[in-house]
């Protein structure tokens, strides 16, 4: 018994192009805000690094880093906004409080046009940070 596979090209007529679905479950902003990093390193030294945030959400934020940093995937860091902009406008609760645990999900590396990246997952309770929206909502 042969088996024969053929590839077909997937129709791209306006009738069959599906809009798309957003897959991000929270609203992703541009936002240039100085912040840092601290992590424990694979020997459990305590290290630190300056970035600036490039998009954030309520879940999740992309840093560029001013200088290269060994952070491996799924490593846990502290993500902290400076003082004197947590309070700016557009920012998501989350975001305001001070130290967030945070998880390295993306590191992009750098080249010599951008500095090295990273998208952190935040560590909050998506129920917690729905609560925090409809108070300050309602004040």
């Amino acid at each position: 018994m042969t088996h024969v596979w053929t590839a077909t090209e997937p129709s791209t007529s306006p009738e069959t192009i599906e809009p798309e679905t957003p897959k991000r479950s929270s609203e992703r902003r541009t936002v240039t805000l100085p912040a840092r990093l601290t992590w424990k390193d694979q020997q459990g030294a305590t290290r630190f690094a300056t970035v600036v945030t490039r998009n954030v959400s309520e879940f999740g934020v992309f840093v560029e880093c001013q200088s290269a940093v060994a952070i491996p995937l799924y490593r846990l860091v502290q993500f902290q906004l400076e003082r004197d902009v947590r309070e700016s406008e557009g920012l998501p609760s989350s975001l305001r409080q001070g130290r967030i645990l945070s998880a390295v999900y993306r590191v992009t590396p750098a080249s010599r046009s951008t500095p090295q990246g990273l998208a952190l997952r935040l560590m909050v309770d998506p129920r917690r940070a729905a609560v925090a929206e409809d108070v300050r909502a309602t004040a």
